[in-house]
């Protein structure tokens, strides 16, 4: 029990309501012993005033009086003279003197808390200001043993107070606790175990109920937190299922295409000029169509294959894109241009740089073609001290918010309708795969232009 939240709460309470009666115990001590020697210095004045009021008491109800006033000898002042009132023999020295007209509060404690030490009884004279001012003041001597023996029998019952009072408060606490507190937390957590064993049900995620505002709070997180776990996983999984039917595909796909490339030898070998322009050039997209398959198909398996690096011209794999995506404008206004330099040589993994620039621009191509009005689409590179820059510019619509958000995301950077949002992820990939970066440059109502940036490293 003392291991749960409850139960240390419990404990701590009886430990501090016990501490606050003890830090009231020596007051209240002080303020019992203040009052006995009030009440023995009345009761004395009223023997004194039985003596005033006929001389000629005898010396057995002299004694008496002193006896019931708790005091061996009274001396009241009255009209500046000191008078002996009443007397009995004292059996002791007298080993201290209070005078209750002038104590002050830390006084009166710290006298309390001597007499409850002192256990031996001592004699004392005691000096007060007399009732209803019958006189200036007056004086006792009397034995301590009774004062102590009354204290502490009022300091053991108010200990004893304060303990079924402690008691009784941390009860009421531990249960409110346990109500308010525990309970909902128990409850939070059973539904944290139950939505741990199946995290993609949507009916297991948390609905908030909780009346205490922190709690609340920590509700409507965790339900946040496991909304967004649970489209994660949904999404995951459909990712999973994508893969797995893009990797069968691929498989068929690459087999058909290794069919036309042994066709495409034939188309070789014809004389028509404009067939064997056209040849080279339909052997390169199906050579890579079937890089693209064994590449997707290693994909289904691991990551995306690490890059071939090798030395190649820039500028003839821009054009050979360009070349390819002029293919597919037909009768769009959109012209398609490059900037880089004839013999800009750059070190990089051919086919991977080629799908790259590819996504690119088919992407601002599309972006343009939206529109329903002409465009540019510019491939422009340059060698810096330490890297290439490649950047692919268009005078398109430009990015909206949404697709900034998710730019690289598979499945949620896509802007065109009925697009995956796959291309810039992709070519994000490639380019990481060769320590490169892909940043969006600038977007806006003017156009859009990403940039790449492939680092030289060691050029040998």
């Amino acid at each position: 029990m003392l291991n749960s939240l409850s139960g240390r709460f419990l404990v701590l309470t009886v430990i501090f309501v016990m501490l606050a009666e003890v830090l009231i115990f020596v007051p209240s001590v002080a303020r019992f012993r203040e009052d006995y020697l009030l009440a023995r210095l009345e009761r004395a004045q009223i023997a004194s005033l039985a003596l005033l009021a006929d001389d000629m008491l005898t010396e057995d109800l002299e004694k008496e009086l002193l006896d019931n006033a708790g005091v061996y000898n009274v001396v009241l002042r009255r009209d500046s003279m000191r008078q002996l009132v009443l007397s009995s023999p004292i059996p002791g020295e007298i080993e201290a003197s209070y005078d209750l007209r002038m104590a002050s509060a830390w006084d009166l404690m710290r006298d309390a808390m001597f007499r409850l030490l002192q256990t031996d009884p001592t004699i004392i004279r005691v000096i007060g200001a007399p009732s209803l001012d019958a006189g200036q003041l007056i004086e006792v001597t009397m034995e301590t043993g009774d004062l102590r023996v009354a204290m502490l029998d009022y300091g053991l019952r108010v200990l004893l107070l304060s303990a079924v009072i402690s008691i009784i408060t941390a009860g009421l606490l531990f249960l409110a606790v346990r109500s308010l507190i525990v309970k909902p937390m128990k409850g939070v957590i059973g539904h944290m175990m139950r939505y741990a064993e199946a995290p993609e049900d949507a009916r297991r995620i948390i609905t908030p109920q909780a009346t205490v505002r922190e709690l609340r709070e920590a509700e409507v997180a965790l339900q946040a937190l496991e909304t967004q776990l649970t489209q994660s996983l949904r999404q995951k999984e459909r990712l999973a299922q994508l893969g797995g039917a893009v990797a069968r595909v691929s498989h068929d796909l690459r087999n058909i295409l290794t069919s036309a490339q042994l066709f495409t030898d034939r188309i070789e070998m014809s004389e028509d000029p404009a067939v064997k322009r056209m040849a080279p050039k339909l052997v390169n997209s199906i050579t890579r169509a079937v890089s693209l398959c064994e590449n997707t198909l290693a994909f289904g398996r691991a990551e995306e294959p690490a890059p071939a690096l090798t030395h190649f011209n820039l500028s003839n794999l821009a054009n050979e894109v360009l070349e390819a995506e002029r293919l597919a404008i037909g009768e769009d206004d959109v012209s398609l241009s490059e900037d880089i330099p004839a013999s800009l040589m750059i070190r990089g993994d051919p086919e991977q740089i080629y799908r790259a620039l590819s996504n690119l621009v088919r992407n601002a191509r599309q972006a343009i073609t939206a529109t329903g009005e002409g465009g540019e689409i510019s491939v422009a590179a340059r060698a810096e001290d330490d890297a290439w820059i490649i950047e692919v510019t268009d005078t398109g619509p430009g990015l909206p918010p949404k697709a900034r958000e998710h730019l690289f995301q598979p499945f949620q950077g896509g802007v065109r309708k009925g697009g995956s949002g796959l291309g810039l992820a992709i070519v994000s990939e490639l380019i990481r795969g060769h320590g490169g970066t892909l940043t969006l440059k600038n977007s806006d109502e003017t156009g859009t232009c990403f940039s790449i940036r492939l680092p030289m490293g060691d050029m040998s």
